[in-house]
């Protein structure tokens, strides 16, 4: 197939790339000439960097190469209807009136047949559509940096795409070995919009004082399982592409409380902390950064590891800690630390496995001694880090003795402020529940987004499979939990969990109906034949 790139930036020489390895002969446009010689560069570089790692043979290399073909114009006409591109990717600036001029320009040079797809990561399609004379031939076909590694990209039909457009484009990624999924046009599609649950939840518990960045980074990489933390993330991504994104999806889901910003960001956005790229954000980079920037806290020194630990509540969480702390009996034989003198930190270390709860809540409920009592989050038991959780009222000598029982194999330990769930369940929790809100409007099908957010965001899981992993009854009484602990509409159980837990089926069942918002159901492809996507 012959396609076209219009915009041979980062994005458009990524797609350049990836589609002349799989075969298809590419155009290479952009209204700067010397763009697209940079970029046949550029692919011709990486091209002989896939050679020399053994990636790719000599003879495959020289044929991607020769598929190249550099125009002089965006809007330069075919030669022929054989010399006419089947479909037509652009990649330009995230400006409306630009993607649409240029479309608008196309359409006078480029045969009726010739698809249109639009790589905008923020724009809506149909919005973009309207300002042509034929919308029916544009839909969004979004890739994520580097688009060779990438291999997913988001098919976005929109209001007046026609039917088998999103089929067409489904087939032709497909055909170039990535994974198609096809997404309503609503404000950041699908993988912008799932990815924000991790990030507003992360800015929540700083705006909290929970815990620092450096630690919550590190139960989301020990606890969760992720391979960055969030705020390692936004720094790598740029805080100011990430407030940008946050506010966009915000405004146009109508002010969810789900989605909701942080006030943090505003200021550091305007005072340049936009991560690497400025030489700091939430941690310092650069030769002068110290080396551990990003270091966890560690829990404070000292502590008696040989004190005795009783572990408060019946159920499956206190079970699995006493299993953690090993015989309840010959821990009862330790020596009970800030007994000498009879004081309220006096008798034994008393953990509450937390479930949406608070360990102040635990205390008040429970009349426990407010002293020596400390949560314990049975997320992170099993983990490579356990997360201690303290209330104001904790006693230091309290907390240091923890530490150092929950240390005494070696394993890392952080010290959190007192919030409804613990970190690592909050996190969880936005992200399950932003996933389950995709599910719940039909933006997309269950499976498509597991797929597309592990690949485009690199999670160790889908979020409905990750909070399948839990259980639908256990999600749904987190959320639950976390609206009554903080009154907080942001947790608010969505129906898609709800129901779930109420029918005993796991968060990956798709709903028996689907009315997406397009007039095609999400599974349907239309194939037309006439167009060849496959491989060539």
């Amino acid at each position: 197939m012959r396609i076209r790139i219009v915009g041979t930036g980062v994005m458009g020489r990524g797609i350049a790339q990836w589609a002349a390895t799989a075969g298809h002969t590419v155009e290479l446009a952009d209204v700067r000439e010397e763009s697209v010689t940079e970029a046949v560069a550029f692919v011709t570089g990486m091209l002989e960097r896939a050679v020399k790692k053994g990636r790719m043979s000599r003879q495959d290399a020289d044929a991607a190469r020769e598929r190249l073909v550099p125009l002089s114009s965006p809007f330069a006409a075919p030669g022929s209807a054989e010399t006419a591109p089947t479909l037509v990717v652009e990649a330009v600036r995230e400006d409306l009136e630009t993607k649409a001029a240029v479309f608008t320009e196309l359409a006078k040079v480029l045969p009726e047949a010739t698809v249109f797809a639009t790589n905008t990561s923020s724009l809506s399609v149909t919005e973009i559509g309207a300002r042509l004379a034929d919308p029916s031939r544009l839909a969004g076909l979004h890739f994520f940096n580097p688009v060779p590694l990438m291999k997913i990209a988001e098919v976005v039909p929109g209001a007046a795409t026609r039917r088998d457009v999103p089929g067409f484009l489904t087939d032709f990624v497909e055909g170039c070995g990535h994974r198609a999924v096809t997404v309503a046009d609503t404000p950041g599609f699908l993988v912008n919009h799932a990815g924000r649950g991790l990030v507003t939840e992360a800015l929540a518990l700083l705006e909290e004082s929970v815990a620092p960045p450096a630690d919550l980074d590190a139960v989301a990489r020990d606890v969760l399982g992720l391979r960055m933390g969030p705020f390692e993330l936004m720094d790598l991504t740029g805080l100011d592409v990430t407030a940008s994104v946050i506010d966009t999806i915000w405004r146009g889901f109508r002010h969810s409380e789900r989605l909701r910003p942080s006030y943090l960001t505003a200021n550091r956005v305007t005072a340049g902390l936009h991560g690497r790229k400025t030489g700091r954000g939430f941690y310092p980079y650069g030769p002068e950064a110290p080396g551990d920037a990003a270091a966890p806290t560690p829990p404070p020194a000292g502590g008696d590891a040989s004190r005795a630990v009783e572990v408060a509540g019946e159920g499956p969480d206190a079970d699995a800690v006493r299993a953690l702390l090993g015989s309840a009996e010959a821990r009862r034989s330790g020596r009970a630390a800030g007994t000498e003198g009879g004081g309220p930190a006096a008798g034994p270390l008393l953990l509450v496995p937390t479930w949406g709860g608070t360990v102040a809540g635990a205390v008040a409920e429970h009349g426990l001694p407010a002293a020596r009592t400390l949560g314990i989050d049975p997320l992170s038991l099993g983990t490579a880090r356990r997360v201690l959780a303290v209330t104001p009222a904790t006693a230091p000598e309290a907390v240091r003795d923890a530490a150092a029982v929950l240390a005494a194999d070696g394993t890392q330990v952080t010290v959190a402020r007192d919030t409804a769930g613990s970190v690592a369940q909050r996190l969880l929790a936005s992200v399950v529940s932003v996933a389950a809100s995709i599910a719940e409007r039909h933006i997309a099908a269950p499976a498509d987004i597991d797929v597309a957010v592990t690949a485009g965001l690199g999670y160790p899981c889908g979020p409905l499979a990750w909070g399948e992993r839990i259980g639908a009854a256990r999600m749904f009484a987190l959320q639950r939990a976390l609206l009554a602990t903080t009154g907080d509409p942001r947790y608010r159980p969505t129906r898609w969990v709800r129901e779930r837990a109420q029918l005993g089926l796991p968060l990956t069942a798709p709903d028996v109906t689907l009315t997406p918002h397009t007039e095609e159901n999400l599974n349907e492809r239309v194939k037309p034949p006439a167009w060849p996507v496959g491989r060539r």
